[in-house]
């Protein structure tokens, strides 16, 4: 686990916005090639060396893995939200609503905390038990 802190620790992640936003690819660089001659972090120096990498012209957004940027860390199938500058993963059930601060869909009802495993029932709006 350390070696995975610690190498996540120096690597930037991007992530590709395809049509309708909808996430395509996530993409790991060190972090170096975001960092400016004062040490700070530029998003754009990201976006560029990825496009100039590929020879494409892109739309990438960077995303971490600890939910500092964009609330959410990226996945393939995401959506990034240009309004919430968030990451918002696909809607698991119709039923269920998106949380305005994490980002994040909730059940209607709350997941039982009694340490028992349970899958959503989206006819009965309900968790049933995993037997």
């Amino acid at each position: 686990i350390y070696r995975f802190r610690e190498l996540h620790s120096v690597m930037a992640h991007f992530a590709k916005l395809g049509t309708g936003n909808i996430i395509e690819q996530v993409i790991v660089i060190n972090n170096s090639v975001i960092t400016d001659s004062d040490g700070n972090e530029q998003e754009q120096l990201g976006v560029d060396f990825i496009n100039n990498l590929y020879g494409t012209r892109d739309v990438w957004k960077q995303t971490s893995y600890n939910g500092n940027i964009r609330k959410n860390f990226a996945g393939i199938g995401y959506k990034y939200d240009q309004t919430r500058d968030a990451f918002i993963p696909p809607q698991p059930f119709y039923s269920w609503t998106l949380n305005e601060t994490t980002c994040l869909w909730e059940a209607p009802v709350a997941y039982p905390d009694d340490g028992q495993e349970y899958t959503w029932n989206e006819t009965g709006q309900q968790w049933d038990l995993v037997t």
